[in-house]
């Protein structure tokens, strides 16, 4: 597959777009389009083609967190989701209409958030989607880049190609999600942090001094997954993988995803001396993700070292972590502020191939592009 084949909708009168990438920026970006009366050629190459992270052919995919990030209003990730939302954006209203409890997050059900936003791209009559891998950019403008950073390597160097410019890259990680049936229940407690939310939204893995001084001796000492280990240079500093942060100081996680403050063990009335947080992946509240817990390990370290952690001896995993290479564009060098590429007016760019990270930042640049 080379090139853009002419379709049905660009054949009409009525003016039309073409998008590369149907995750949360494209999909937000076809979205907005086609409400505003413009036919839009979706393209999208998963399920024919997958990456390294994905794990189905639904649009808007979450490879990482089912959490959007927190809610409230007193922060920017909370004031953006509000401002989309009062936008009339698509993806932030499939997030509200597929919302799980976690405490003061705006967290979804992992697969009943894909499957929304794809049906309703399916069925908008402006938008024809298309199972189809681009290699080569098309000449038709407006286009559309939202392929984000696991764009496919023709693509990649067609882009690469265009705009003169070596890619940036940085590292970015998942975290495991294991089954509620699984774990022991005798060795955790309901709570929210800060009493945020409801008292049953995230279950919480108390570590004693022992318990966690023996858990980070074990993940420093525990082996890489292959191709990963000379790159913690460029791993991204907002999402680092646990192993990495328990590399940097024996406390450093007991200060970052496994600080206690804020959960008091109900059994003890006390504070622990770190806590494991598991956050529910899906409405069912069958499965739990471990909060914090990206990670490149081994699939088999994995298992061995996660099961160290009080109540997961004998945890189910449906998802093991993994790592992915991140490639994105430089804007500031290649971009208007409109997304708008300096070259050329009629090709935008959007999403984290622009370098933004983030979920709500990825749909804000789609809004803006489909704008």
């Amino acid at each position: 597959m080379t090139s853009v084949p002419d379709t049905s909708l660009a054949s009409q009168s009525v003016p039309c777009i073409t998008v590369i990438g149907a995750g949360l920026a494209g999909s937000e970006c076809a979205w907005q389009a086609a409400e505003a009366g413009v036919r839009v050629n979706l393209y999208e190459m998963r399920p024919l083609e997958m990456t390294g992270a994905h794990q189905s052919g639904f649009l808007a995919e979450l490879v990482c967190s089912n959490s959007l990030g927190a809610a409230a209003l007193r922060n920017a990730n909370g004031l953006l989701k509000e401002e989309l939302r009062r936008l009339k954006s698509l993806i932030i209203g499939c997030a509200d209409e597929t919302q799980i409890p976690a405490g003061g997050a705006l967290a979804v059900d992992r697969w009943g958030f894909s499957e929304l936003v794809t049906a309703k791209i399916a069925a908008h009559p402006m938008i024809n989607l298309i199972r189809e891998r681009i290699d080569a950019l098309p000449p038709a403008r407006p286009l559309v880049i939202a392929s984000g950073p696991l764009t496919a390597e023709a693509l990649s160097q067609e882009i690469a190609a265009l705009t003169g410019q070596k890619y940036l890259h940085f590292f970015d990680a998942a975290a495991p999600i294991v089954t509620l049936e699984s774990l022991d229940m005798d060795k955790l407690y309901w709570a929210s942090r800060y009493d945020k939310g409801s008292p049953n939204d995230y279950l919480n893995a108390p570590m004693n001094e022992e318990e966690y001084h023996r858990f980070i001796t074990e993940i420093v000492a525990a082996e890489l997954h292959d191709g990963h280990a000379a790159d913690k240079k460029i791993l991204f500093e907002g999402c680092l993988p646990i192993e990495e942060l328990a590399r940097r100081g024996i406390d450093t996680p007991r200060y970052g995803p496994l600080k206690p403050v804020g959960l008091r063990d109900p059994r003890t009335g006390k504070r622990p001396y770190a806590v494991v947080q598991l956050r529910r992946d899906n409405a069912a509240g069958t499965l739990f993700n471990l909060v914090g817990f990206q990670t490149r390990l081994r699939i088999g370290e994995q298992k061995r070292v996660f099961s160290l952690i009080p109540g997961l001896e004998n945890a189910e995993f449906m998802r093991y972590g993994v790592m992915h290479r991140n490639t994105f564009i430089n804007s500031p060098k290649l971009l208007r502020p409109t997304l708008q590429s300096r070259q050329d007016p009629a090709l935008f760019f959007a999403g984290q191939i622009t370098g933004s990270e983030g979920y709500v930042e990825a749909i804000a640049g789609g809004w803006l592009a489909g704008l």
